[in-house]
């Protein structure tokens, strides 16, 4: 064939609508079969979620026509573009927010070389950006057919995830099943979302668990929403639906920094001034230090509008850990929890409440400690279980931030949970009590028990004399001005003004800086 033989180029405008063909071609999918076995599962795909979790109209995707070059076991017959994660960046109330998803009508959204390839690309992209990164994950762990190469793809991931660490937010989604070491990604991550029923995460799948233990039990019974939230703590946040699940996802961006450097996002204080009296509060809160009342109902009380955020709910509830604002102004807060286990400080509520202080104090939330514990949970369960290092997971959190941290102690504070809870002498930049105050060793029954042992058993009247030892232990070491008068705290305030002196004082710390002793990190307590 001669050169006058050739056919002629195409024109710019053929080149246009192939590669609009090839890009409708990858936002569709595979075939609307797939997409109907997607949906007869009560799932959505992977762009259905991002728009779901994005503003309408910013998606913007990266390396759309991406697909594999693996070779073996039919592959290469098999190469749909998008490779089965969708990549890319988007706003959330018109902050930047990356994002990928597992498209699970692809390869069972298995991860390959080319995936994990983009995978790593769009996560460099959020560090760089210093912006955060949700994984919408959907997918069925490594690809086997690729082999060693699919799990080197986790391994890249994984290192990223530690990069980041700190950095930018991490949110991971789970909308489908994450099985393997697929798992490990999540974990690594700050924040994990499941939907119930159609989420579950686990390291070995129910068939493993029986052959080897002879254990029976079902996915959703192994590693599904409702186990993550309320038993192994994974999960922090449990929803019934995507759209409610990816609606809360939005609310937590609009919460935190895009990154380490910045500070939460203000809103205007609004119709909910921040001297707004809380004369409620003396009803809420029975003086009597025995008996039970909803700490989370004192807490909508004193932040605007009574919006909480409450990390994990379901997990560990004698404590709990929330975002919120004051004055239009985001605060992490801990805060026992007295209906449940008296508001004891246990293992799992010390990592619990740790987690939550390491985060604050890595993304500038500032912390407010609402105390009102009785000590650490006794028990040979808890002692073997290690409460000393879980304990101390809490303490060198604590004592390891840097934000601003303020406490405010209700009722009672006994014992090292007291220290523990961020008292004045680990470091809390101010202490507040109200007049219901209890701090003490322990309580007047106990300590008069202790001190007064012989005199009371020698006694005519032993029970006579251990309620006149006890009276006079509380008056002498408990009264609600002892702390006060010794420094060890700022101020005892009226319960009705704790909204407008914890704005006054958050307000007055915006500034703080402290820095840490220069070393390359610390070792916590594991």
């Amino acid at each position: 064939m001669t050169v006058t033989d050739q056919p002629p180029p195409q024109t710019a405008s053929v080149r246009v609508a192939e590669l609009h063909v090839l890009r409708e071609q990858a936002r569709l999918g595979p075939s609307e079969k797939a997409t109907e076995a997607q949906r007869a599962k009560g799932k959505l795909t992977a762009r259905e979620r991002i728009d779901l979790l994005l503003d309408p109209g910013s998606f913007q995707e990266v390396e759309q026509l991406r697909r594999h070059r693996a070779v073996g076991f039919g592959l290469e017959a098999k190469k749909p573009y998008t490779d089965g994660v969708v990549t890319g960046w988007g706003t959330v109330e018109g902050r930047t927010v990356f994002v990928y998803a597992h498209d699970f009508r692809i390869f069972g959204g298995a991860l390959g070389e080319a995936h994990a390839t983009k995978i790593h690309k769009i996560m460099d992209m959020a560090i760089a950006a210093g912006a955060p990164l949700v994984s919408l994950n959907d997918g069925a762990g490594a690809r086997i057919q690729e082999g060693v190469s699919a799990l080197a793809g986790y391994g890249g991931i994984f290192q990223r995830n530690t990069k980041a660490s700190g950095v930018i937010p991490q949110i991971s989604v789970m909308l489908g099943p994450c099985a393997g070491g697929a798992a490990y990604s999540p974990a690594l991550t700050d924040f994990v979302f499941m939907v119930r029923e159609t989420s579950q995460m686990f390291i070995t799948g129910p068939d493993v668990v029986q052959a080897v233990t002879g254990e029976e039990i079902t996915q959703n019974g192994l590693g599904g929403a409702d186990v993550h939230a309320g038993v192994s703590g994974v999960a922090h946040f449990v929803h019934d639906d995507e759209e409610t699940c990816l609606a809360e996802v939005r609310y937590l961006i609009s919460l935190l920094p895009s990154n380490n450097r910045e500070m939460p996002p203000p809103l205007p204080p609004g119709d909910d001034p921040a001297d707004r009296r809380n004369d409620v509060l003396l009803d809420l809160v029975p003086s009597d230090g025995n008996r039970p009342y909803d700490m989370r109902k004192v807490l909508e009380e004193i932040v605007d509008h009574g919006d909480l955020l409450e990390v994990h709910e379901h997990w560990a509830r004698n404590i709990i850990c929330a975002l919120a604002r004051i004055d239009g102004r985001v605060v992490g807060i801990l805060a026992n929890q007295p209906q449940f286990l008296a508001g004891v400080l246990d293992i799992e509520a010390s990592e619990k409440a740790a987690r939550f202080v390491q985060l604050c104090d890595a993304f500038n939330i500032p912390l407010l400690t609402m105390v009102d514990v009785p000590g650490f949970l006794p028990g040979v369960s808890q002692e073997h279980g290690g409460i000393i290092r879980h304990g101390a997971k809490l303490l060198y959190a604590y004592c390891n931030a840097t934000v601003p941290r303020i406490s405010l102690i209700l009722r009672k504070a006994y014992g090292g949970a007291y220290i523990v809870m961020d008292s004045q002498s680990i470091g809390a930049d101010l202490t507040y009590a109200w007049p219901t105050n209890e701090i003490a060793v322990m309580g007047a029954e106990g300590a008069a028990n202790v001190i007064f042992r012989r005199e009371i058993a020698s006694s005519d009247d032993p029970e006579a004399v251990r309620a006149s030892k006890i009276a006079a232990y509380k008056s002498e070491l408990m009264h609600p001005y002892y702390a006060a008068e010794r420094g060890l705290v700022d101020d005892v305030i009226d319960p009705a003004e704790t909204r407008k002196v914890l704005a006054a004082a958050l307000a007055m710390l915006r500034t703080k800086h402290a820095d840490l002793p220069s070393r390359k990190h610390g070792n916590p307590p594991q």
